[in-house]
């Protein structure tokens, strides 16, 4: 089987002769075979098992068929080591049971270590491009600082960020010092991730959507972009070929404050599905690659609206280089394995079209 290099060479903007496309949580509980898996252990436990990451991390490579696989794990795998109590729980998800809620609370964070506090990671990375050498590229990923951080104050997943937004407001010098913490230790991670073998990454920043322009500008973009700059520049020449690896910058929900999200900079602006595709190519500037966006529960419409929605999508973007085509945001659980293999298929099948 010949190593199919397509989504690399689709990230580093070269021409190319179809569009590539992953899915945001392809590796997870939408699949039969995952289920069975996680009905033996909990979801800490299969991340913090490197075989098994890496069995789960090939699932929809074998099953789907996508041009990528992304690592099995959780942006939230670095708590533990700066000293967050992590559980999840079911039925409720990540929980942290010490939450941070003063600036004393983060005196006594301590930043992750990659190779004390993650080395399953890594471990995981190096196991999965072993598998896949002759398959597909293995993206890596971390969650941004402001991700983070909400989970970290919040204690738990929310809608209303009361809680973060306060301490931002109101303890200016613990959020800054909050954000220092988690921008060092996701570059330490990162970086780590690329030397263990990872051939892209892609920065989650899952919650962003949910602050104004105001504060992204002034509590938030000079954090990201210090993520970014730093593991950019680390990846140079990082490469098997000796080119640099890609980083992937995914901020949902902020389709309005776009032109900010690309001052904080990455090799490829992810969307997801509230920006229209033909505004998107309009708006980003032709130095990023774009990766995006159907909104994922298209994927419970019929085969027609599917097809029809990826061809909309595909001609917006053109033979513009640098489109990877995926989900607006993770695919929904109770997903059909066989609407995912529909929507892969049709976005190879048509993207060769428009690409000839």
């Amino acid at each position: 089987m010949a190593f199919n290099d397509l989504f690399l060479r689709a990230a580093r903007l070269e021409q190319t002769e179809a569009t590539p496309v992953w899915m945001m949580r392809q590796a997870g509980r939408y699949m039969s075979e995952y289920r069975e898996i996680r009905a033996t252990r909990s979801f800490l436990e299969m991340c913090y098992d490197p075989d098994l990451a890496v069995e789960i991390t090939l699932q929809p490579v074998d099953l789907i068929g996508v041009d990528a696989a992304i690592l099995f794990s959780d942006i939230l795998v670095l708590f533990p080591g700066m000293g967050l109590d992590l559980e999840f729980k079911s039925g409720v998800g990540p929980v942290i049971n010490n939450p941070i809620r003063s600036t004393a609370d983060v005196a006594a964070l301590r930043p992750s270590d990659p190779q004390r506090d993650t080395s399953y990671v890594m471990d995981a990375l190096g196991i999965a491009r072993h598998e896949l050498r002759d398959k597909v590229p293995l993206i890596g990923f971390s969650g941004a600082p402001f991700t983070l951080a909400s989970y970290a104050i919040e204690g738990r997943g929310t809608r209303e960020f009361q809680n973060c937004k306060s301490f931002m407001w109101n303890q200016p010098e613990g959020w800054d010092m909050l954000m220092s913490i988690f921008t060092t230790s996701i570059i330490d991670y990162m970086c780590a991730q690329i030397d263990a073998g990872a051939q892209a990454l892609q920065l989650f920043d899952s919650w962003v959507g949910f602050v104004s322009p105001r504060d992204y500008e002034q509590r938030i973009l000079p954090y990201s972009k210090q993520v970014l700059d730093a593991v950019v520049a680390h990846g140079k020449g990082k490469a098997d070929d000796g080119g640099d690896v890609p980083i992937i910058h995914f901020a949902n929900g902020a389709a309005a404050m776009i032109d900010l999200v690309q001052q904080a900079g990455g090799s490829i602006i992810g969307l997801d599905w509230r920006l229209d595709m033909k505004r998107a190519v309009q708006l980003i500037d032709p130095r990023f690659g774009i990766q995006g966006n159907i909104d994922p529960v298209a994927l419970f419409a019929s085969d027609a609206e599917i097809k029809a929605q990826v061809i909309d999508i595909l001609t917006a973007v053109g033979k513009r280089p640098g489109h990877i085509f995926n989900l607006g945001h993770g695919i929904h659980k109770t997903t059909d394995p066989d609407k995912a293999r529909f929507f892969i298929k049709a976005v190879q099948e048509e993207s060769r079209k428009i690409h000839a």
